[in-house]
């Protein structure tokens, strides 16, 4: 009987985490589509961001899929979609014809740094911060 008591508390913990997830994406999509862009959207801006201080640093698409929950196909529609935007260039790797990076360009950077306060007021009214 305990352990069935155990699953029931994880089975709730995990639907719990599910909850707040999918509420917070809505509440995140909601507050950036007058922006042109979704919670999805915003996390490889954020991410492309981050991880390249250095304005015309390219990021490869590879090292984004364990940090963006898309499948590599999703992910890549997704960064089409951004290009098309121009809020991003693709390359092929030179090394490496199979690999391909993205860079983000100056009205990525700046569409980012407009949404940012947004996308916190959203994350903080969502997770109590």
């Amino acid at each position: 009987m305990a352990a069935n008591t155990a699953e029931a508390g994880l089975e709730e913990r995990w639907r719990d985490i599910l909850s707040v997830h999918a509420r917070t994406m809505c509440e995140i999509d909601r507050a950036l589509h007058p922006h042109g862009l979704g919670a999805s959207d915003f996390e490889v801006l954020d991410i492309l961001v981050s991880s390249t201080p250095d304005a015309q640093a390219p990021c490869r698409v590879q090292n984004l899929v364990g940090r963006v929950h898309l499948s590599q196909s999703a992910l890549s529609r997704l960064i089409g979609r951004l290009e098309k935007d121009g809020l991003v260039e693709r390359s092929v790797c030179a090394e490496d014809r199979r690999g391909v990076y993205v860079t983000l360009t100056p009205k990525g950077r700046a569409l980012h740094a407009e949404v940012l306060p947004l996308q916190r007021a959203a994350l903080a009214r969502m997770l109590g911060a």
